[in-house]
């Protein structure tokens, strides 16, 4: 997408930028003498996708060392470990950009695109970085159903689809695993994140994080798809 350079380039919250590059500088021992990335991650995958999937934001030695959204951390081992099993990529691991991962059908991306302390983006970041998402959205002339990644992930993408004009439900649909909730021509999906804490405590299994994707994909109608960038 033509937005990708724009969110590479960004530097709109002086806390993320120096979390990111303070992140980069000081790695774990296991990471250090990678050269990290260390910048805002555009979204990756088919931008002629049916299916959107949006997490909260980059890990700070995942995404933010590799480049690369749900890349080189365990979130990223469950996600594309279901989404090959759904058959939305080409291989159940992400390793690295040159690591030969393929999406079909599938766009990720997040609502906010650098890694921030604790996890915890402010307001105020969430809503600067909003915009990318609403675009990307936007840009995504075939899309039917989007998956939400957790809580945040979920409250973003309502605040994404207001903005662009689209029809939500109020009051404000609640999240859930599972959860479903029509806006406008889209369908929302809940999933818990496929975080280590929801993972090693059996909040959330695999069978469960398999139901999100098997029920996507049985949701998507057959389209005509357009090939315009935007």
């Amino acid at each position: 997408m033509r937005i990708n350079q724009e969110v590479v380039d960004c530097r709109l919250c002086p806390r993320l930028v120096a979390w990111r590059e303070e992140a980069a500088l000081n790695p774990p021992a296991r990471f250090r003498g990678e050269e990290y990335w260390a910048r805002p991650l555009p979204g990756f995958g088919d931008h002629n996708a049916r299916l959107l999937i949006v997490g909260l934001a980059p890990a700070a030695h995942g995404g933010n060392r590799t480049g690369r959204i749900f890349t080189g951390d365990r979130s990223g081992d469950w996600l594309f470990r279901a989404l090959h099993k759904a058959g939305f990529a080409n291989q159940p691991t992400s390793e690295h950009i040159g690591d030969g991962l393929g999406l079909e059908d599938c766009y990720i991306a997040a609502v906010v695109r650098c890694a921030p302390p604790a996890n915890k983006p402010l307001p105020t970041e969430r809503d600067t970085c909003i915009q990318y998402l609403v675009r990307e959205m936007d840009a995504m002339q075939n899309l039917q159903v989007v998956v939400a990644l957790g809580s945040f992930a979920w409250d973003g993408i309502l605040r994404a689809l207001r903005l662009s004009g689209r029809a939500v439900p109020a009051p404000k649909p609640r999240f859930g695993h599972l959860a479903k909730v029509g806006a406008g021509n889209l369908t929302l999906i809940g999933s818990y994140h496929p975080s280590q804490q929801n993972t090693f405590t059996g909040t959330l299994t695999q069978q469960a994080f398999d139901q999100v994707f098997a029920g996507a994909k049985a949701m998507l109608t057959k389209t005509s798809k357009r090939k315009e960038e935007r």
